[in-house]
């Protein structure tokens, strides 16, 4: 089992202040999970721009585009190149999403947030701090339903709900589209993320599990189990644990000489 090292752990001091130190703080994405959420200690003040403030005039980021060497559904990039691309659900604590994204930055790694619609509503200045920081933007639907169950008008306004918020937000609906509680979409949902504007859905090859809160060490052994050049790893926001296991999952990909990047770096 991998083990987070005394260094990391300053380092998760320093990034997750105000952080919960365990347990669950929002709902995982495999089908039929649900956790029950904690209430989390009030986030350290930031010197960062408020979560909650809408930025007034907002900078167009690039709309999607096909790749013409990919299927409709992505779950990983080449494997001829050590890269991977670390996703990770966007919802629950913002502390976590700051903690997470500024570890990153600070590693020089870049991230893909899937950001779901009412934890825009609720944080819209979060959408502005993902793209500042470098990292890229996606859609996870608007309230993080079971899409692939729903009806096909109920199904299309999860996702064209979340992307007028994004567009709102950032002058682009985002540059993928992953469903809700399922890693891979039906051919329905596909076929209505195409229509929103998504010409392909990201889904992935690893699966962290730590939705799961099995411990730090847990999360970095289950993703360093399957990863290799070319992974897209399914993380989340949210949770005391994978805040926690971060500083040791970059650590070791660098040691195995595997460099993580946007999924837009990852594929193109």
């Amino acid at each position: 089992m991998v083990r987070v090292t005394t260094t990391d752990r300053r380092a998760v001091l320093r990034a997750g202040a105000g952080i919960v130190a365990s347990g669950a703080l929002t709902t995982g994405c495999a089908p039929g999970t649900a956790a029950s959420p904690r209430t989390p200690a009030s986030p350290a003040p930031s010197s960062r721009t408020s979560s909650s403030r809408t930025p007034a005039s907002p900078t167009p980021t690039p709309a999607p585009a096909p790749l013409l060497h990919y299927p409709a559904q992505i779950s990983h990039g080449p494997r001829d190149r050590p890269r991977v691309a670390l996703t990770f659900h966007g919802g629950g604590d913002p502390a976590t999403a700051h903690a997470v994204l500024g570890a990153a930055e600070e590693h020089g790694s870049r991230v893909t947030v899937f950001a779901v619609g009412t934890w825009l509503d609720a944080h819209p200045g979060l959408a502005r701090r993902v793209l500042d920081g470098g990292h890229e933007l996606g859609n996870h639907t608007q309230r993080h339903l079971d899409i692939n169950a729903m009806p096909e008008a109920d199904a299309d306004a999860e996702i064209r709900g979340c992307a007028e918020r994004l567009k709102a937000l950032t002058g682009s609906v985002g540059t993928w589209f992953r469903p809700s509680r399922g890693a891979r979409a039906s051919p329905l949902i596909e076929r209505l993320a195409r229509r929103a504007g998504y010409p392909h859905v990201l889904s992935y090859d690893v699966d962290s599990l730590d939705f799961t809160s099995p411990g730090a060490p847990a999360v970095v052994a289950n993703v360093m189990a399957d990863v290799r050049a070319g992974s897209i790893v399914s993380l989340h926001f949210g949770y005391a644990d994978t805040v926690a296991a971060f500083p040791g999952l970059l650590h070791e990909l660098d040691r195995r000489g595997l460099r993580a990047v946007t999924t837009t770096e990852l594929l193109t």
